[in-house]
């Protein structure tokens, strides 16, 4: 096997973990959210706390000893735009909203049999793609530049070259506040699974960095090093399927496809499996809007809920907690629209 397939099945493994982790732990992101603001359910909310304190924890602790090695990541490569991550953000989190989920819980609900969320997936990577590498692309360059790091990408580098503070214990901090957070509900002690599920996506994160890590070195760079993402990835997978020749396999691909698989089984486990289909012409149009606003702001902010809001924060970069915060708020304000658009006049 080349180092690109060996990739692939790592990122299938860890997609997998985030399939089950999506149906048997309902690890979703817009459901949290939602759940939250107008279910007062706060348990899927507080699962977030847990895999965020279990990925920050894990990644940092495997970079700490080298086997994870960020450096190579796009997440401190790169220098941090915030204002990509605002808008980038803010327009993800809104197309969320419309669509009725992100696009790794669209490919979980492809797993249950959703074939809304099917078309939902399709046209986020394809809109993704686009701007990623196609015709929106020149534009997203002019308004979005990408350049190489001057410095420290990361809130633990920053601080320790401020203040000394090393790293690592900035970065346990902040690790463990947030699994006592997630923790410190007591409905969600009281779903010891859901607690379970939540550490699997964040273990399946530290997974991520560390088996493309370990192939980047063997394979002189050839491989990136990164962790789940959902955005521009789907794109690739969608190329991949149609021509193996015209996109190369990769862990982002594997991921995908993890995702989907994983799904499957927890699904065909629960006994939740059953094909779904869109009835309503205007909620389909909506889901369709939302999944291209999705696929876009995505692109933009160089990662979704999971590419930026879970890898990129376990990471520590800037990019992780400002995009995630910016998708919430995005989310928010479109939860907030269809709700009152439902409301008699």
């Amino acid at each position: 096997m080349g180092y690109e397939t060996l990739a692939a099945l790592a990122g299938l493994l860890g997609g997998v973990a985030l399939g089950l982790a999506a149906r048997l732990g309902n690890f979703c992101t817009l459901g949290a959210i939602e759940h939250a603001m107008f279910g007062r359910d706060r348990r899927r909310l507080r699962m977030w706390g847990v895999t965020l304190g279990v990925a920050v924890l894990s990644v940092q602790g495997l970079a700490a000893t080298g086997l994870i090695d960020l450096s190579l990541s796009f997440h401190h490569a790169l220098a941090w735009n915030p204002l990509a991550s605002v808008l980038g953000g803010l327009t993800f989190g809104y197309g969320m909203a419309l669509a009725g989920n992100c696009g790794f819980s669209a490919l979980a609900r492809v797993g249950g049999g959703d074939v809304r969320a099917l078309v939902v997936v399709a046209v986020m990577g394809v809109a993704g793609y686009a701007t990623l590498a196609g015709p929106l692309a020149p534009l997203r360059v002019l308004l979005f530049p990408q350049e190489d790091a001057a410095g420290p990408q990361d809130i633990a580098g920053a601080l320790e070259a401020a203040t000394g503070l090393p790293g690592l214990l900035t970065a346990a901090a902040i690790g463990v506040a947030l699994l006592a957070w997630g923790l410190s509900h007591a409905p969600l002690r009281a779903s010891p699974a859901q607690v379970g599920w939540a550490a699997v996506a964040g273990l399946a994160v530290a997974w991520g960095f560390a088996a493309t890590t370990l192939l980047s070195q063997a394979s002189f760079g050839a491989v990136t090093v990164e962790g789940p993402s959902f955005t521009a990835p789907v794109g690739r997978t969608i190329l991949w399927l149609m021509t193996s020749t015209g996109g190369e396999i990769s862990f982002s691909v594997g991921s995908v496809l993890g995702v989907v698989l994983g799904a499957l089984v927890g699904s065909l486990r629960r006994g939740g499996f059953r094909w779904e289909a869109c009835e309503d012409p205007r909620e389909l149009g909506r889901q369709l809007g939302g999944a291209a606003l999705m696929g876009v702001g995505g692109v933009v902010a160089m990662g979704c809920a999971i590419g930026q809001g879970l890898s990129g924060f376990a990471t520590l970069a800037w990019s992780g907690p400002v995009t995630l915060a910016a998708i919430s708020v995005g989310a928010t304000l479109g939860l907030h629209q269809m709700i009152a658009g439902y409301q008699p006049d």
